[in-house]
């Protein structure tokens, strides 16, 4: 009898020992516990040491730290009828623990759910234009229509960014082409402008040389200089008359002469 009431109390002891243990719980800085005694939410506890009644408290561990999903590349129609593969990836973090766990079954599951959704239902709005080039806007959109769906929760939907938008083969050749021509096209403008730009000096040349016809016959001789310091070779060119009399005319027009 002795022994079986030592073995009594040591078991009684034991069991004691375990509630206690699972009566004390710690908590991190970045964690939360929601307890519910007798089914019925208490309250959020922590950070630090949280003590519990054994059997009767359950506590619901939430972290609350940014978490960082991926959402697995989505068949999207856009606007303009192009289908196209999308994934994105999705930070949050829980800033109501109470809510997390009493307003939804699974937080985590919940909110990827929701991103898919969201990014097929806002991406298809848009053009592949659109979606290409202003990222941006498409982000902006994602955040707030996934933050707006995710807040009864108590889960922030803090940034949402666009990975990769993969393309048919047929598309991608089409958008080098359009690239190419685009390419070409300011090529050509370019060079038609350079054409004009040359064209209306010849022309204010032309004035300045039909205004002062000196000008033509010192052009004649810097072009003479040029060419003799550009050959080794002897160069002769005949004077005309005319243009010796056009220079000593040029020369007496000018004042003081």
């Amino acid at each position: 009898m002795i022994g079986m009431g030592v073995s009594v109390v040591a078991f009684v002891v034991v069991v004691g020992i375990i509630a206690i243990l699972n009566a004390i719980r710690v908590v991190r800085e970045y964690e939360r516990l929601v307890v519910f005694r007798l089914g019925r939410l208490v309250g959020e506890r922590g950070p630090g040491l949280v003590l519990l009644f054994p059997l009767i408290d359950r506590a619901v561990k939430v972290g609350l730290r940014t978490v960082t999903m991926d959402v697995p590349p989505q068949d999207i129609i856009t606007k303009d009828n192009v289908t196209v593969k999308v994934n994105a990836v999705v930070y949050f973090r829980v800033i109501d623990a109470k809510q997390a766990v009493v307003q939804v079954e699974n937080y985590l599951y919940a909110t990827s759910q929701i991103a898919q959704t969201t990014l097929r239902s806002i991406l298809g709005q848009a053009e592949l234009d659109e979606l290409l080039s202003d990222r941006e806007k498409q982000n902006q959109a994602l955040q707030q229509v996934i933050d707006r769906q995710t807040e009864p929760w108590g889960v922030k939907v803090t940034t949402v960014e666009v990975k990769n938008v993969d393309l048919p083969q047929e598309m991608q050749r089409a958008i080098a082409r359009q690239a190419e021509a685009e390419r070409e096209r300011r090529a050509k403008v370019i060079n038609a402008e350079g054409e004009y730009q040359a064209a209306q000096r010849l022309a204010e040349a032309a004035a300045i040389i039909g205004r002062e016809p000196a000008a033509l016959q010192l052009r004649y001789l810097q072009t003479l200089a040029e060419i003799a310091t550009e050959n080794n070779s002897t160069t002769i060119f005949p004077v005309p008359v005319d243009f010796l009399r056009a220079f000593m005319t040029s020369m007496e027009k000018r004042p003081g002469a």
